[in-house]
């Protein structure tokens, strides 16, 4: 059993989102719950309880951590080794990180799928008052569900917040009496692609920066011209420095620098720790300063500038 993949299913989530519900009516299904051995590990308990007497098959065995701090390895490990477990699904607390559980998780442990459910009358006050506990459960998860719609709600300003956080997720709208629609608002990137030189906004870094990463095909060899930090590091491989901004992902404590490397042979220039609008070419290939693959850009052509109005580079 610990030598193969043990798949869990993952579902995240504020207190009385509709978690349990949905997990209950999954488990109700003989299409999912066919006989293979099930670990449903429940981190919160509210309101609406499981009814194992209504699952499809008896192969389902419920074990609840009630603090974090039972979250563990080995506790994880006995759980399945004791119910014999062929997948795993969790129904995890809204008020702990997801790293909390990443690094209980046992090395065979895979995330298969992971589900965000949120009350849509109470996720703009979440994600207004406890922005990097929302953030924390967008970032990864497949599609999130806003349950108890109505159509006096605003699409647009819950969209806004899953896609500062995640362009892959899917987003699904369920009113109260159960009719599901599914986001169809489309995301035109801010600045043009197929442009010569591509522009990149003071405001646009962030979702820049990030959309390169998640999809860098359509990057490869383009020009982009954009204003940057650059620094001058000596453990750099030679005709190299860095350029990029930081950035704030959901919060403060959560502010980065979002770097990349960028090569001239007359890199004994540039300034250390000086602004400059800087017009590159984008290649994507190994590099010593990253240790792999990534983003390298060729030097084409630069000018001194001030830093920007917003220092730290934000998605919304």
């Amino acid at each position: 059993m610990a030598d193969r993949d043990l798949p869990v299913y993952l579902f995240t989530g504020f207190l009385e989102a509709g978690k349990t519900k949905f997990i209950q009516e999954t488990l109700e299904d003989k299409r999912f719950c066919n006989g293979e051995r099930t670990l449903l590990l429940v981190c919160e308990e509210g309101e609406e309880e499981y009814v194992p007497e209504q699952f499809a098959d008896p192969t389902v065995f419920i074990r609840v951590i009630e603090e974090q701090s039972q979250l563990t390895p080995p506790n994880l490990m006995r759980f399945a080794a004791e119910t014999q477990a062929e997948r795993v699904v969790i129904e995890y607390n809204g008020m702990w990180m997801l790293d909390a559980l990443y690094q209980a998780m046992p090395e065979n442990w895979v995330v298969y799928q992971e589900f965000l459910f949120a009350d849509a009358t109470s996720f703009l006050s979440y994600n207004s008052n406890m922005r990097q506990l929302v953030y924390d459960k967008l970032k990864s998860c497949e599609l999130v569900v806003f349950n108890r719609f109505t159509p006096a709600m605003d699409k647009m300003a819950f969209h806004k917040i899953v896609r500062g956080a995640s362009r892959r997720a899917d987003i699904a709208y369920e009113s109260v009496g159960g009719q599901v629609e599914y986001d169809d608002i489309q995301d035109p990137l801010p600045f043009d692609l197929n442009a010569p030189v591509v522009e990149i906004a003071d405001e646009d870094y962030a979702l820049w920066y990030r959309d390169m990463s998640e999809e860098p095909d359509k990057y490869e060899g383009k020009t982009v011209r954009f204003r940057c930090r650059a620094l001058v590091r000596k453990k750099l491989p030679p005709h190299t420095f860095v350029v990029g901004r930081h950035v704030m992902t959901c919060c403060v404590e959560d502010i980065q620098f979002a770097a990349l490397v960028c090569q001239w042979d007359k890199a004994e220039q540039i300034e250390d720790d000086s602004w400059m609008i800087l017009t590159a070419e984008i290649h994507f290939k190994f590099n010593r300063a990253y240790g792999k693959k990534g983003p390298v850009l060729s030097y084409v052509a630069s000018e001194p500038s001030p830093a920007p109005a917003q220092d730290v580079a934000t998605f919304y």
